[in-house]
């Protein structure tokens, strides 16, 4: 038809001129060829619209024809794609699918029909708003790419599936294999080993180094021995992780080790994870080592993306019998004292009888110095109303001013010491650290993630009974002008810190805490005076017996709600805590209360239980045997449940609590 037909048409235009020529050469009249002439005219403009649509019409199957070709060619191109497609509709259903989907995605199964989503297990609105999304399959790891086009009034997804199996394969083979730096100490080597036997020096260091030969077995990385009680590690990450899993084991086998038969030997561990180079991973595993001791040690510590993660920390911290850094300390402080033009003083928040009397200890050394001292402190939030209005009378009464006077007064000549907290979160007046210029940190709490990082001078003592026994072992050492000691008055308040802290001198209690308490009562404490500053009203004495009243024992433990408010909360809440740890087999006790729209958790333990780990479960700290937490925003019943369930994982922990 393409060729017959222009032929048929010349042929028939040619016939028509062969006819008016001779027409035109023989008629006479005009007219009438005009008329023939229009005949023929309109003749040729019907041909024409004939042959236009006959023409048209076989063009449209020619292309059509060529379009079927196409899309044949196409299927049979994505078909034979070394890579699995897959075509899905508005439904997200399958439409079609390459052979090699079939044999790779779909196992020889036959999916038209099926939902893509619910067979490949992935997003497809999550693939199209982001290019692209990892799925494992079958094995394999794909990157699936999507490609949108629509054809009749229909849209359809193209779904490619790139087989990046070998990249990450490679990938996470480099990935275990990254090393990292593992330190590890033997806590207090020196003090616990000054009075073994020689035979017992050389047992305990055989001992230990074969238990760490053996944790190192399990690797293959190495360690070396820098010093008689350090070691640096470079493990890979597949181990690392594994010890990490396993809670770091180690730590228990070292306690089994015991010099003299009754020294125990405890590790701290800092774990540099997560660095980019050895030398950064050097740095973190520093960082986690001075957290750990900061902790009282026999832990292991490794940073995270959110802070750090804690293992162990069941023992109690070695007490250290030398005293050569306190008195390093002792001089510095007093240096900086005698350098400044004043000196403040805070504690933490709702302060108690240690946190105010390691102030006024410092206080009163501080004037002993000929120099001013200020104490911020809130009285309007503060447990220790008793000791304050006692200093007022013994004093002037210039003594203590609010924390917003002391925000206005500090210059940057002058000096703030923070006694009795290292957390900036906990501080009296968050204003009044940031506007001081020199910051000087006495505290003997476990070290907490947000501690101040900028102090001229960090005084921590994690094994120390108080803040109070701290600050009393420093004033020993200080040199006043006219050799005159601190009034009784102070000397009255840092032995109220003592007793507060260690439960009358039964908890957290060593040698050096008796010896501060000797130092104190040479310089006219009270005993008396001081027991006064603990007595409590008939009415506090009753709120304390109604949540003594109210606890139920719960593996081991007892925990009580205050289910009423009360101006005393705060201090009525920690007595019935120590209450009731007089009750038979209890491990620990809690008592839960709300203060606002905040629930505070007061924890105590004898030891057979480490209240601390107890407690950062739920966001707090503090000491083995003494911590605390504070949840917002819950009910004392949901409180209950969540420290139900944080005893029981520590319970369960593989590690001995």
């Amino acid at each position: 038809m393409k060729k017959k037909f222009p032929a048929v048409m010349l042929i028939l235009h040619l016939l028509a001129l062969g006819v008016l020529i001779p027409a035109f050469l023989l008629s006479n009249n005009k007219s009438t060829f005009i008329n023939i002439l229009y005949c023929a005219a309109i003749a040729f403009i019907f041909s024409c619209i004939i042959y236009t649509i006959i023409y048209s019409r076989n063009s449209m199957r020619r292309i059509s024809k060529m379009n079927q070709h196409l899309e044949s060619s196409a299927a049979e191109f994505m078909n034979s794609l070394p890579a699995p497609v897959a075509v899905i509709d508005d439904n997200k259903q399958f439409v079609w699918y390459n052979q090699i989907f079939s044999e790779k995605i779909g196992l020889g199964q036959d999916v038209y029909g099926l939902n893509f989503e619910s067979f490949v297990k992935m997003d497809v609105d999550m693939i199209s708003k982001n290019g692209y999304a990892i799925c494992p399959i079958n094995g394999c790891i794909y990157n699936v790419t999507s490609e949108k086009f629509e054809k009749n009034d229909m849209s359809f997804l193209v779904m490619y599936f790139h087989d990046d199996t070998n990249f990450y394969t490679i990938k996470k083979e480099m990935v275990e294999s990254h090393p990292n730096v593992v330190i590890i100490t033997i806590d207090n080597y020196d003090e616990i080993m000054q009075n073994a036997k020689e035979s017992e020096k050389a047992q305990t260091s055989v001992e230990t180094e074969k238990l760490i030969e053996n944790f190192m077995s399990k690797t293959n990385g190495f360690i070396k021995k820098t010093s008689s009680n350090t070691f640096f590690a470079i493990i890979e990450n597949k181990h690392l992780n594994e010890i990490i899993e396993e809670k770091f084991k180690i730590l228990d086998f070292a306690r089994n080790i015991k010099i003299s038969g009754k020294y125990p030997l405890t590790f701290s561990i800092g774990v540099g994870l997560g660095a980019h180079s050895l030398d950064e991973s050097e740095k973190f595993a520093r960082q986690c080592l001075d957290m750990a001791l900061g902790r009282g040690g026999d832990q292991a510590v490794v940073k995270t993306d959110n802070g750090y993660k804690f293992f162990g920390g069941v023992s109690s911290g070695v007490e250290k019998r030398s005293r050569s850094k306190t008195r390093i300390i002792a001089n510095a402080l007093q240096d900086l004292i005698s350098n400044c033009e004043r000196v403040f003083i805070i504690g933490h928040r709702f302060g108690d009888l240690d946190s105010v009397g390691a102030a006024c200890g410092i206080a009163g050394a501080v004037i002993n110095l000929e120099k001013e001292a200020f104490i911020a402190v809130d009285r309007t939030k503060n447990l220790a109303v008793n000791l304050i209005d006692k200093i007022d009378k013994e004093t002037d009464g210039a003594l203590f001013i609010t924390p917003s006077d002391a925000e206005s007064m500090i210059a940057p000549n002058d000096l703030l010491v923070i006694v009795d907290t290292h957390n900036k979160d906990y501080i009296e007046s968050r204003i009044l650290y940031e506007r001081a210029r020199a910051i000087v940190v006495i505290d003997h709490h476990r070290k907490t993630v947000n501690f101040i990082d900028d102090a001229v001078i960090f005084h921590h003592e994690p094994y120390a009974s108080s803040a109070s026994e701290m600050v009393t072992e420093l004033i020993q050492y200080f040199n006043y002008p006219n050799d005159d000691k601190i009034a009784s008055c102070f000397a009255d308040a840092l032995l109220s810190g003592i007793m507060l802290d260690t439960k009358n001198f039964v908890m957290r209690t060593g040698v050096r805490t008796f010896e501060a308490a000797a130092f104190l009562k040479k310089l006219g404490a009270d005993t008396i005076a001081v027991k006064h500053l603990f007595s409590n009203s008939i009415d506090s004495y009753r709120r304390k017996t109604q949540i003594v009243a109210s606890a139920k024992i719960h593996n081991n433990c007892a925990i009580a709600s205050a289910d009423f408010n009360s101006e005393d909360i705060r201090i009525v809440a920690p007595q019935a805590a120590d209450e009731l740890l007089g009750i038979t087999d209890v491990d620990a006790s809690f008592v839960i209360y709300s203060t606002n729209n905040t629930v505070n958790i007061s924890a105590r333990s004898l030891g057979g239980l480490n209240v601390q780990v107890v407690m950062e479960q739920l966001g707090g700290g503090g000491h083995q045997t003494m911590a605390a937490a504070q949840l917002e925003n819950i009910t004392l019943e949901e409180a209950a449940k969540a420290l139900i369930t944080a005893i029981d994982d520590c319970k369960n922990s593989s590690t001995d609590l």
